[in-house]
């Protein structure tokens, strides 16, 4: 590769819903906290009051947001999820429970070939997460 990379960090982008979301991510995941965050002002392209950027981390993984000042025909689409790896039954209960709440079941909480417990869902926001049941 020509050049190296420092850093690749997920990038969600919202119509309205950035801080709900971040908010709600930093508080059902440890080791997350909101790094920083940029509101659009009156007369600025965005909504005053929404998310211009945000940084934030879970479980030490940085993520980006924005509320677009521009909307969209396009949202969030299951080609693309964050996969979770859980170490216990109860993480990954937990995580099942959270992510589902107000979303969409793609793949129930089950035993597959592939994984001895896994789910796939999609969030109230319209992000899909992979979880997976890790056995030492």
């Amino acid at each position: 590769m020509a050049h190296s990379l420092t850093k690749i960090t997920p990038f969600l982008m919202f119509e309205g819903q950035a801080e709900e979301a971040m908010n709600y991510y930093v508080s059902i995941f440890d080791d997350s906290e909101i790094i920083n965050v940029q509101y659009y002002g009156p007369n600025e392209s965005g909504e005053e009051g929404t998310i211009l950027h945000a940084t934030f981390s879970l479980n030490g993984q940085e993520f980006m947001c924005i509320d677009s000042s521009v909307k969209h025909e396009f949202s969030f689409t299951p080609a693309i999820s964050f996969y979770l790896n859980c170490g216990t039954e109860e993480e990954i209960t937990l995580a099942f429970d959270w992510l589902s709440e107000g979303g969409s079941v793609l793949m129930p909480l089950a035993s597959y070939p592939f994984s001895q417990k896994f789910a796939w869902v999609s969030d109230k926001f319209g992000v899909t997460w992979q979880l997976n049941l890790v056995k030492n």
